[in-house]
């Protein structure tokens, strides 16, 4: 099966349009609310012609959650590699997580939802991918306020919290919400290390 071009030039494969067809099902009506011949209809083909490309909607559910997990693991490394210390790590980890939030909102809301409905498997598979993303927000943060590391996660979950919220409340436009989070996010994340020292003394 051929690709096709999106807005951006990059190209779609048909399996690429399944999944993004399914995760703006799946996040407006609910895993369990969506069959195979909504997620067909929404890409033009008839709900079984699916099971060319995914064995089944567990599969398919399987592939995009680990797909999520894996392109925020290895953004946020990206980021902390090209930053020049630990406080600009930080800025750009917490502008990534809210770029990814804005721009796939569906995702954000599908992955939100849905660790429960996934098989075993692709639930440890996830669970991985995503324990070793906290894992490099909480080195981030370590080193960039004095910070012990249980504090450090927790911080690193209330962020999460605050940035995957946007699908339910981005009422600004693009720019102006991604400015917003990302003041929000590291004012937090800079209040907890003023409050770990606080508290100790």
């Amino acid at each position: 099966m051929g690709s096709v071009p999106s807005a951006d030039g990059v190209k779609r494969t048909r399996r690429d349009q399944i999944l993004d067809a399914a995760a703006e099902l799946f996040a407006r009506h609910g895993f369990h609310g969506v069959g195979i011949d909504d997620i067909g209809a929404a890409v033009g083909i008839s709900g079984p012609a699916l099971y060319r490309h995914f064995k089944s909607k567990d599969a398919m559910l399987g592939e995009m959650l680990t797909s999520i997990s894996e392109r925020l693991l290895e953004g946020g490394l990206a980021r902390v590699e090209e930053s020049a210390d630990a406080a600009s790590a930080l800025q750009a980890l917490v502008r990534w997580h809210v770029d990814f939030a804005l721009d796939d909102p569906a995702l954000i809301t599908v992955q939100m939802r849905n660790l429960a409905n996934l098989t075993d498997p692709d639930r440890r598979r996830v669970r991985a991918l995503q324990r070793r993303y906290v894992e490099v927000w909480v080195s981030t943060l370590q080193e960039t306020v004095p910070v012990d590391e249980p504090t450090a996660r927790a911080a690193a979950h209330a962020v999460f919290g605050l940035i995957n919220s946007t699908p339910h409340s981005a009422h600004l436009d693009r720019e102006q919400m991604a400015a917003l989070l990302s003041r929000m996010a590291l004012a937090s994340l800079t209040t907890a290390g003023v409050l770990a020292v606080t508290t100790a003394v």
